[in-house]
């Protein structure tokens, strides 16, 4: 399983480029750090990942990816669903039975220190118990590639720290992490970086 950047571009017009040239082998229980000053272009390298938007130039190359997932940076979820529920849906829709499911998904909620919280509903949750819902949640799905923008750039420092502490437990599963971040902390939980600062045009 690897993703395969290809001398990957991308620009506004034919002159301009936001970065040029970026070749890197994307691989299985990693988690890329993706980094560079404001406008750099991370979440559009992460579009690039994802097939969701083509290279100016290069190429994306699969081998082996099925299922991609993408945790975005304000967390989203359903106000009177628990915290227990977020997590078990994508379980359940992988065919697991509703016991399996809640064995599963409590496994994932204790990774990220929401196992005390499992039956609260989610307009309860603090942003910082949000956006850790929202990475178990994409661990769940169990995705080959795990794309994550920003995680902690709406939450106040401790909060974004104990965020970051936890995400080494992405890639646990075996997937490929790749983390658009602008946090010292973040940056510092990661295996790999990636500052978009090397290949700037």
């Amino acid at each position: 399983m690897k993703v395969l950047l290809e001398k990957v571009a991308h620009s506004f017009d034919e002159k301009t480029f936001l970065f040029k040239d970026l070749n890197y082998d994307l691989l299985p229980n990693r988690t890329y750090a993706l980094v560079g000053p404001s406008g750099s272009g991370k979440s559009t390298l992460l579009s690039i990942i994802a097939k969701w938007l083509e290279p100016a130039a290069g190429d994306v190359k699969y081998q082996n990816i099925d299922k991609i997932n993408w945790v975005f940076q304000n967390p989203h979820g359903v106000a009177n669903r628990t915290v227990l529920d977020h997590v078990c849906l994508p379980l359940l829709a992988q065919g697991n039975t509703e016991r399996s499911a809640q064995r599963q998904a409590k496994e994932f909620l204790e990774l990220f220190g929401l196992l005390n919280i499992a039956d609260s509903l989610f307009k309860e949750l603090s942003g910082g118990e949000a956006q850790r819902l929202m990475l178990a949640r994409g661990i769940a799905s169990k995705p080959n590639l795990l794309l994550v923008d920003e995680p902690t750039a709406q939450l106040d420092t401790k909060t974004a720290i104990s965020v970051s502490d936890r995400l080494t437990h992405l890639a646990d599963k075996g997937a490929i992490v790749v983390i658009a971040t602008h946090d010292e902390h973040t940056r510092d939980a990661c295996t790999d970086v990636i500052d978009l600062v090397n290949w700037a045009v």
